[in-house]
């Protein structure tokens, strides 16, 4: 089973996300900043992890570096965003093996989405 961390400051989102994903099959871990999310790395096996872009302390993009430069990680990484210039985001980040998805999103697409990266056909 497929272990996908999720690390957003918003409980609905976060809510939403694990309950699709719970319901296909997957094992999820939710925590509300990136700093938790780099604890629950040290400890776990994560295949995915979705991240907001906006959160206290430690951002997206921090996370991201921490995953690729201190973790060694090279898991896909999906990041949340409700910024205006998502395209400009996601080039910047497509060398680190990363997808921008705009906010607010369709539970149904991302879940599709996260079958195609962990390898899993939608049913």
């Amino acid at each position: 089973m497929s272990n996908v961390l999720i690390a957003d400051d918003d409980s609905h989102i976060s809510r939403v996300l694990s309950i699709w994903l719970r319901r296909h099959g997957f094992q999820v871990i939710c925590v509300s900043g990136g700093l938790e999310a780099l604890e629950v790395m040290e400890t776990e096996s994560i295949c995915l992890l979705i991240t907001d872009m906006n959160m206290p302390g430690l951002d997206g993009a921090g996370l991201v570096r921490a995953v690729r430069e201190q973790c060694g990680q090279t898991m896909p990484i999906f990041i949340l965003t409700a910024r205006c210039d998502k395209e400009r985001l996601a080039r910047e980040l497509q060398s680190q093996g990363v997808q921008v998805f705009s906010k607010p999103f369709l539970p149904s697409e991302m879940l599709v989405a996260v079958k195609q990266v962990l390898g899993s056909t939608v049913s």
